[in-house]
Parts: structure tokens; sequence; C-alpha cells
């Protein structure tokens, strides 16, 4: 997705750029792509610096062809004007050992006084066992605003990711206590995280919106997409059998108990 940004603001393709990440000998100090701020602030970093390497690469590139600034352009690997075209090889290999002398590079920094929430709207259709309790998720819907999704399967993937971890938290993940405080349940053959054979099948739409402080419209995606799965399959169980579950996760004994309940 940064690759993506950075290609799009130098006028290239995504295979002419490389990507180092987290890699402390190269990358420049970053507090972290903390509250989903990858995509929009770490990548309005990138774009403001690839516009800043496009303007450097314009310059010598406007010597190198003997035009003005304004009519040169850069797309692919070239730039060109007055009907001529260099090679970025040849802007970069001109700027470090021909007249006035330096490396094509930039670093930059974005932050923003602005926090513009995603918002999702989330569908369940559920089956519960009136026998035991057991809820088996049938099928999940989900429609995200992220402003322009700048990857659309990396956020679909995202959304998805985000899911099954509400989904977890909805149905099955407890941590459970003995009255002297020694967990019942420290390792996943007692907690249970739901695998991919638990899931339902699963429908995302982006919704598409512009968001002007972002980069390219975009903005934050994945953490809204946890706390769907309790409310949406909280309501899919009361509209299927008319018990409202206030507590999760709704696991089979709860859901079992608060139908027994009901019936009493």
């Amino acid at each position: 997705m940064l690759g993506q940004i950075a290609a799009e603001a130098l006028g290239t393709t995504l295979e002419q750029i490389i990507v180092h990440s987290s890699d402390t000998d190269l990358t420049p100090f970053d507090v972290g792509a903390y509250a989903s701020s990858t995509t929009y602030l770490s990548g309005e970093a990138v774009r403001r610096t690839a516009l800043a390497v496009r303007e450097q690469i314009i310059g010598v590139a406007a010597k190198l062809l003997n035009v003005p600034v304004d009519e040169v352009t850069i797309g692919e690997a070239v730039a060109e004007g007055g009907g001529k075209e260099v090679t970025f090889a040849e802007v970069a290999l001109s700027s470090l050992y021909s007249q006035d002398q330096f490396q094509i590079g930039a670093i930059n920094s974005a932050i923003s006084h602005k926090s513009p929430p995603p918002f999702s709207a989330h569908f369940v259709e559920v089956e519960v066992d009136t026998e035991t309790g057991k809820v088996t998720l049938l099928e999940y819907v989900s429609a995200v605003d992220c402003g322009t999704a700048i990857n659309p399967k990396l956020a679909e993937g995202q959304v998805e990711g985000s899911i099954a971890n509400g989904i977890g938290y909805a149905l099955t993940e407890e941590l459970c206590f003995s009255p002297r405080g020694e967990c019942l349940n420290p390792s996943f053959r007692q907690y249970r995280i739901p695998g991919a054979s638990d899931m339902p099948r699963m429908k995302t739409i982006l919704v598409p919106t512009y968001e002007p402080t972002g980069p390219y419209g975009a903005k934050s995606i994945s953490e809204i997409c946890i706390n769907g799965p309790l409310p949406a399959i909280s309501n899919a169980i009361y509209d299927a059998v008319g018990v409202r579950m206030l507590r999760g996760p709704f696991t089979s004994e709860r859901v079992w108990k608060a139908l027994r309940e009901a019936d009493a």
C-alpha cells in the first residue's frame, strides 16, 4: 500500500518501488503504526516524500532535456519534455556525478490534527440449536467506509481479519479464573480461538468516500470492524429465538441457560 502511494506520487509503477520494512539501518524513526494509522499517517508521509523526490527528478531532467521545468512530465521510469526523454537512471546518474551534484532523496513526516473515523455496518445470519444453545454463523456481510481504498484486496483482508477477531470475542474467547485468581484456561486447548472452519460465508462491501486529510482520500479501516460482530450476533440470536444476550461470549451454555429462563 505504501509502495502504491509512492508510485502514484512519482507517476511510475509499483514494480519500480522497493519497500524496505522495519530496518533501522535504513529507515528513520517512527512512533509506530498505532490506531490504524499506517495508511492515514505513514501513507501521507510517503506521499509528501515522493512528491519532493518527484520535484527533484523533474529539476534534473529539465536540465538534461534543456527545457523549462513546467514542460517536464514523468511516468513509468522516464522523464519527457521537448520531444525527448531521459530515464530515471540517467537522471540519478547525472545528479550524482554531473553539475550541481546531489543525491536525489527526501525525508518527510505527517501529523494530523484531525482523526477522521471509519464507519461500518454489520449483518449476520445465525442458526441457534434450541436443545444445546450452540450458535452457528451462516453468513456475514459488512459494509465499510474507509475513504478511498488504496489497495482494495488488502482492505478486504483487514476487514475480514478484524471480523474473525470479533467473532472470537463474541462466541468463544473468555479468560476464566478460580476464586483464588488462578487462570483456568491458560492454553489454546481450553481458550478457544475460532479457526477457518468456524468462519461463515463473508462478503465485504467497501463504500467509497474521500477523506481530504488522508493520502489520496484514504483513512483507517481495520479496528472499527472488531466492534461489529458482538452486537450483530446478539441481535441475530434475539431475532432467531427471542432471547436477548447481554454478556459475551455467547457460549452454548449461556445461550442454553437464557433459553431455559425464557421458557420458565
